[in-house]
């Protein structure tokens, strides 16, 4: 995204889409049939009894649900200790008393599922959703009577829980004001932080202190407790609600609280009932490598709506991105205007020539001309700039075998976006364009609606819906944050939603500090893929003059080895080969982009600590290949990692690209030196990181 304003990467988006109260009803009455159709065979009912509990399969996780002077609480404990102590449930409605104290028990009802699906990509192929439920239904003593449904499921990995509203007399058209949800932790761990409602959405550097700490941040919330469990907080399944925030405590208080984004008359939330809310989960593992891969949030989404993904293709691509954020080309219109017919074509011939899959092209389209984030009513999604002949562009990269991917920035017109939607995307499936990356630059849309809040959330989920009919992916930047959607709507390929590589170029802070990607891993990563744009070799970013920037300079604070390493750390299915052509040419190390694998079978975690280290295994899901990315922060290690995830009695050869000797990702950030090995499965490798470094390995069944 472009940088109008280094600092802040201003605010994003606008628009508030008109989405019929039948529309949400007879969504409301589909997901209603498909829970109980999923539940059918092993849904029990019990006494209405409180409190109940349910426990997951393994017996790890237990929660309880009780009734204290009339409000619902819930809690959760894990291995027999306390994580989350009794919490309340309930709403705040506009014009209404709060739906929270005063209620009684209707009904307690249980069940059980145990079933193995497959992604059409993904982290990993086969994911098995192996849960118990718990369904208590409470009403008021009085007044309207009115009621709702908690859902609680329960995994051997966390949980999820979500709020049912019945079709009531009491309680029919309705405006949330808060969410009354808390998380009273029982201890007060190390959280990894990124505040909520400011200019730069998502992207910011992480910060750590005590829980009791925070103020309002964003999720997936990590914490690290002194028991040394992980506990993260995320939302599953959001599409007609306002985006989940949290709300820390004041004067070391320890209770967490739900603080949705607003609308602009302070609204959160408007519907009409039978309504569901999305999931609020906890993830819950005994050390930091456990939590990946997450699952959890996709297991909380309905199956595939696509009944033929096959257009949706991982891939790395290359594209005309990096050299605006350097300034050696423009969006705008002008001399240095980037898309343009002949340059287009020159990335597709590298891309062809190098077994890339796609390619990108920014600024193609009419519109980025003056301040296009206050005008961004004026862009066209159908026309190019006279120097770009969009059709003769498409049909060259097919030619190439080379997959184009189009590009939408919407610069907050959001109104403007959607009339056009139907013929933007009609003319890329003309032209055999199947992915487009989106943009969408503000806090806030022109009406005042919080980025994230439902009428924005509504036009994401319209956006991917649309694209789904016309056989289109959707790599989304400033989103909102991944639920799990990518489940139901595998077009939903990737996003950003953090701070990317794009500030290494004009952060301004002299770019992402080291640790940066080792957080980013166990945090921001666990909502699911993000299209974070590695592999920059010019690390120092040479000046026209032919000269480096300075070392306080913005630049990739990584050895080189360590941007390879990215491809495997930080999953998307699609991952840009994000330099300039000319720094690739007759390098050895491009070797690896040219092999990495962007689909995979199996992942594994071999050693990681949130904002210090992270050594990931992942085998590619077309062949027995096994990729290994390590990364570390300022501080050099060394770890001794056996291959026994290899395939016993089959013989290897690893292609290892190490840092160099005397690597460093201040003061020698290129050197770097490319091996190759035998190996088995009963080999060990040494990898040693330099200073702010990385390893990056493939290894592939001997020929």
């Amino acid at each position: 995204m472009p940088p109008f304003d280094r600092r802040d990467k201003i605010a994003r988006r606008a628009g508030v889409m008109h989405i019929h109260f039948m529309t949400r009803y007879v969504r409301c009455l589909a997901r209603a049939a498909t829970v109980a159709a999923a539940f059918a065979v092993v849904a029990t009912r019990t006494a209405a009894q409180l409190p109940a509990t349910v426990q997951s399969p393994d017996g790890k996780n237990i929660v309880t649900v009780a009734l204290d002077s009339g409000v619902l609480r819930y809690s959760v404990q894990r291995n027999g200790a306390n994580v989350v102590m009794p919490s309340a449930l309930g709403f705040a409605f506009r014009g209404a008393p709060r739906l929270l104290g005063g209620l009684h028990l209707v009904d307690v009802a249980r069940a059980e599922h145990d079933e193995t699906w497959t992604q059409p990509w993904g982290e990993v192929r086969r994911v098995r959703d192996h849960h118990r439920e718990l369904r208590v239904t409470v009403e008021e003593d009085a007044g309207a009577r009115r009621r709702f449904v908690a859902v609680f499921r329960v995994f051997d990995d966390g949980l999820g829980f979500r709020y049912e509203l019945p079709v009531q007399s009491g309680l029919t058209q309705f405006e949330i004001m808060e969410e009354l949800t808390e998380f009273a932790m029982a201890s007060d761990g190390r959280a990894w932080w990124i505040p909520s409602f400011q200019p730069n959405r998502y992207e910011y550097l992480f910060r750590a202190s005590p829980l009791s700490t925070l103020d309002t941040v964003h999720t997936p919330l990590t914490m690290e407790m002194p028991s040394g469990l992980h506990v993260v907080i995320h939302e599953a399944d959001l599409f007609d609600y306002a985006g989940l925030n949290i709300r820390g405590g004041k004067e070391q208080n320890r209770t967490l609280r739900v603080m949705l984004a607003p609308m602009r008359d302070g609204v959160k939330v408007r519907g009409t009932t039978p309504f569901v809310t999305p999931w609020r989960t906890i993830q819950l593992a005994d050390r930091a490598v456990d939590l990946v891969p997450s699952v959890l949030g996709l297991n909380l989404n309905p199956p595939s709506k696509i009944a033929d993904a096959s257009f949706v293709k991982p891939m790395t691509y290359d594209g005309i991105w990096w050299g605006m954020h350097i300034n050696t080309m423009t969006w705008q219109s002008g001399p240095l205007h980037g898309a343009t017919t002949a340059n287009a074509k020159r990335y597709i011939d590298f891309a062809a020539a190098n077994h890339i899959g796609g390619f990108l092209v920014e600024g193609w389209n009419l519109g980025w001309d003056g301040n296009w984030v206050e005008n961004g009513d004026k862009f066209s999604f159908t026309q190019p700039y006279p120097d770009f002949d969009l059709p003769a562009v498409a049909a060259y990269a097919r030619s190439k075998g080379v997959q184009m991917i189009g590009h939408h920035e919407t610069g907050m017109g959001i109104a403007n976006y959607e009339r056009q939607l139907d013929s933007a995307f009609a003319l890329y499936r003309r032209l055999g364009i199947t992915a487009v990356k989106t943009g969408y630059v503000g806090d806030k849309t022109k009406e005042g609606d919080a980025h994230h809040s439902q009428p924005m959330v509504r036009h994401y989920r319209k956006v991917i819906e649309t694209a789904a009919t016309y056989g289109i992916a959707i790599n989304a930047h400033e989103p909102i944050h991944d639920t799990g959607e990518r489940r139901t709507w595998p077009n939903m390929i990737s996003r950003e939603g953090a701070r990317g590589q794009e500030y290494n170029a004009w952060g301004g802070d002299g770019g992402n500090p080291p640790e940066h990607e080792t957080i980013l891993f166990f945090t921001r990563l666990l909502a699911g893929p993000m299209d974070f744009t590695p592999g920059i070799f010019d690390i120092s970013i040479t000046r026209p003059t032919g000269t480096p920037r300075p070392l306080e300079a913005s630049r990739p604070r990584t050895t080189l080895a360590k941007q390879l390493a990215l491809y495997v750390v930080l999953y998307s299915p699609i991952q840009m080969a994000a330099d300039l052509p000319e720094n690739y040419e007759g390098h050895p190390a491009f070797q690896f982009i040219r092999d990495i694998a962007t689909d995979w079978d199996t992942t594994r975690v071999l050693e990681g600590k949130i904002g210090d280290y992270v050594v990931v295994a992942r085998k590619a899901r077309s062949n027995d290949e096994w990729f290994i990315g390590a990364i570390t922060d300022e501080a050099p290690r060394t770890f001794a990692e056996p291959l026994t995830f290899l395939e016993p009695g089959k013989e290897y050869v690893a292609e290892v690209y190490a840092d160099g000797a005397t690597a460093h990702f201040l003061t020698n950030p290129t050197a770097v030196v490319v091996s190759t090995m035998p190996v088995t499965a009963s080999s060990t490798l040494t990898l040693r990181l330099a200073p702010g470094g990385g390893q990056a390995i493939r290894i592939r069944p001997a020929r």
